[in-house]
Order: C-alpha cells, then sequence, then structure tokens
C-alpha cells in the first residue's frame, strides 16, 4: 500500500482587503508537513495555484520553496510532485529544474512533448513504499493552455474545447497505462470539473475559448485516483475517486464555512481510498451576522459581542465580513462602519449593505429596459442615485449632475 497527501490552491501571497495572509500561510504550511509526517505519506501532490498571482513576490517564493525542503526531510523517501494552475507563472515554476532535480522533487508547468508525442519521462513520476515498492505512479498535468491541447482532426460534436481537453488526458492516460501496465495510475488536474461547487469571488473561469468547466468523464476509468486543484471547497466530483482538495483557508467570505484540509489517499492495488484531513484554522473568518444583515446601529454591539481578545497581534485579527441592513441614504456609512471596526481587534474583509425589496422593483425594472437613447440623462439619474442611496436626489446634487452633463456636451 502507498499513502498519498493530496493538496491544492495554496496561492501563496494572497491578500485580502489589502491584508497579508502570509503568517496564515506559514501557519498552515506548519500543519500540512505536520501531517505528511504523521501520516507517513509515500507522495506529497500539490494539484496547481501554488502562487496568487503570476509574479509571485519573494517572500512568497521562498516559502514555496522552504515548504519543499521540509517535505522533503520530514518523508525522505516520498515521491513530490508539484503542477501549475492558472494562477501560476508556468515557465517561472519550472526554472529551477536542476535544484528540483537535486531535491528529486518534480515540477510540471507544462506538457512537454518529443516529436513521438508527450514525454513520459518528464510526467510520469513512481511513487514508492517505505520498502521501495512501486506501489503507484503520478502522472503530473498542469492546468491546459492552449498550446497543450492536442490538434483536432475534422469536426467534433460539441466544444472544440472540451474535445480538446478529453483528448489530451486520453492520450497521456493512454501511454502511461501502456507503460506501467496494471500499476494504479494517480492523474493529475487543474481544472473545473462540471458538477463542482465554485466559491463566489474567488475561482476564475478559466478554460480557453470561452469555456467554462469540463464533465467528469474526461478522466477515463483507468485513472484510479484525480487529484484536482481550482476550486476551493474540498468535494468528490462525478465519482468519489475524482476529488478537489480545496485551498488552505478561506480566501473569500463564500469559504468561510467550508472544512478547509487535505487528502489523504490510501492505494493497495485496485483498492482505493480517500479521506479528508482538516487543517486547523490559522485566524477566525467571521460573517456578521451569520445570516441575513443588521441594522447599522448594531454593527458596534454585534462587533463587541464576538467576544475577542483585547490585543491579538494584528496578523492574528479576525477577518469579519458584515452585512448592514440600510433604508435611506447610505452617503458615509462606509467610512463610518470602516471607522467603528477599528476600534475592535478585527480585520475589516469586505462590508455589504443590503436594502430591502421594494414593491414594484419588477415594474420599475421593466421601465429600465427601455432603451438608453430613448430616456432624458437627469431621468437616468435620478433613478441610479435612488437605488443607490434609497433616496431622492437633492436639488444641490440634481445640478451637479446638470453642470457634469453640460461639460460633455461642450466637449463633444
Amino acid at each position: 500500500m502507498v499513502r498519498i497527501l493530496h493538496t491544492a490552491d495554496w496561492h501563496l501571497g494572497h491578500t485580502l482587503a489589502g491584508y497579508s495572509r502570509e503568517a496564515e500561510h506559514r501557519a498552515a504550511l506548519d500543519a500540512l508537513v505536520a501531517i505528511a509526517a504523521h501520516e507517513a505519506v509515500d507522495a506529497i501532490v500539490v494539484a496547481g495555484d501554488v502562487f496568487d498571482a503570476l509574479n509571485p513576490s519573494a517572500e512568497a517564493q521562498t516559502l514555496f520553496f522552504d515548504t519543499l525542503a521540509r517535505l522533503r526531510a520530514v518523508r525522505p523517501h516520498a515521491a513530490i510532485v508539484v503542477v501549475a494552475g492558472n494562477h501560476d507563472p508556468a515557465g517561472r515554476l519550472e526554472a529551477p529544474g536542476g535544484l528540483y532535480r537535486l531535491a528529486e522533487v518534480t515540477v510540471v508547468g507544462t506538457i512537454t512533448r518529443r516529436p513521438e508525442g508527450p514525454d513520459l519521462a518528464r510526467h510520469l513520476v513512481p511513487v514508492r513504499d517505505a520498502h521501495g515498492a512501486i506501489g503507484a505512479h503520478v502522472l503530473a498535468v498542469p492546468f491546459p493552455r492552449v498550446a497543450d491541447l492536442p490538434p483536432l482532426d475534422g469536426a467534433v460534436a460539441g466544444s472544440p474545447v472540451v474535445a480538446g481537453v478529453r483528448a489530451l488526458y486520453g492520450d497521456l492516460i493512454a501511454r502511461a497505462k501502456a507503460a506501467i501496465g496494471e500499476s494504479p495510475l494517480v492523474v493529475t488536474g487543474h481544472l473545473h470539473v462540471s458538477g463542482g461547487l465554485e466559491s463566489e469571488g474567488a475561482e476564475r473561469r478559466i478554460l480557453v475559448g470561452g469555456e467554462h468547466a469540463v464533465p467528469p468523464d474526461v478522466f477515463p476509468e483507468a485513472a484510479a485516483y484525480v487529484a484536482l486543484g481550482h476550486l476551493h471547497r474540498p468535494q468528490a466530483v462525478g465519482r468519489e475517486t475524482i476529488r478537489y482538495a480545496g485551498s488552505l483557508f478561506p480566501l473569500s467570505k463564500t469559504e468561510s464555512g467550508y472544512d478547509h484540509g487535505v487528502t489523504i489517499v490510501e492505494i493497495a492495488g485496485a483498492d482505493v481510498a480517500s479521506r479528508h484531513v482538516p487543517l486547523p484554522r490559522p485566524v477566525p473568518c467571521l460573517r456578521v451576522p451569520a445570516r441575513g444583515a443588521i441594522p447599522a446601529g448594531a454593527v458596534e454591539a454585534a462587533l463587541a459581542g464576538l467576544g475577542l481578545a483585547d490585543d491579538p497581534a494584528a496578523s492574528a485579527r479576525p477577518f469579519v465580513w458584515l452585512s448592514v441592513a440600510v433604508e435611506g441614504p447610505a452617503v458615509g456609512l462606509h467610512a463610518e462602519i470602516g471607522d467603528l471596526a477599528e476600534r475592535f481587534p478585527v480585520r475589516l474583509a469586505g462590508l455589504a449593505l443590503e436594502r430591502p425589496a421594494a414593491e414594484g422593483d419588477v415594474a420599475q425594472a421593466e421601465a429600465l429596459a427601455v432603451r438608453l437613447a430613448e430616456r432624458a440623462p437627469a431621468e437616468v439619474f435620478r433613478e441610479a442615485y435612488a437605488a443607490r442611496h434609497g433616496a431622492a436626489p437633492t436639488p444641490a446634487h440634481e445640478d451637479a449632475f446638470a453642470a457634469l452633463l453640460g461639460m460633455d456636451e461642450e466637449e463633444a
């Protein structure tokens, strides 16, 4: 039997509302290294989005290399496989190839091809148990960019992008199985598989050609396990052996309720079992209130009711997303609540102002559907102002808009 730690979507260098997440990343990766040691894993697979940006900071890169070194130290014989995601600079990720080889780490940013086809020596990695016996292989496939997709012969039914991804995986898996025989094959992927739950505001719609997702059956049954990255919620898609490990901790408001962690995969011949191992959350990520919205006048009491420590370190302060119900004008409310939040040991990650649905909203929406060319600019301004602030514009606002409109007409 071999045991594999599947993780993904580290997003090193990520910031939230301008706040660094470096301290959280260090704590989460400390826990990940401890899990690798405790579980005595034979492989660590990182399924993309190591970094949050195509130009990662020196600090983010240092944390990545330090983590690889620590994983190698705690699991000297383990295969360590990293593939690029859509956030990663594929070429830069691969650049320290000589150093990776010294550390026996496989990092794949793009599909490497030879005249006869994909270079399996680059993409196929054996997984050995503690005694040196091969118990599985990892087929390292990064985020499929345009140049990675094979040419298609003739017309295809449905999306040519999905067909290209299907052909890519079909070819790679067929070649890998021909090379390894009955050895179980673990395949990586960094893309959106249809049926997976997205995290609103955090995950880009990434496939080329305007496509968004591929069906689970692009991964043939010959793949014993598919280690996915891109979606931040841990979940299976299509079948139990196609799984997203999820991110290390919440990267957006939507993710605050997720059970973040890593996936441990145990493979013994044809038997494959996986289990979720949660990671401790480095700092709390709170939605206030948990559901709905509170009046602006109740924000101070709600923050006080969190019962937080008086003066934690700045990097240990909880992230808070506030939802505030408003009915009248909200001019200056963002700044007012921001100043109020600074009196508490929290980091305000987001503020949503929510208004109750008014009667006649449907009729108003239908009225607004009239072509703009048929409406007076001042009328559109008044309706937009009322929708934004819950009250009609004052004469001063109307005068200011008229002055701006007059300037535009003069320039025209």
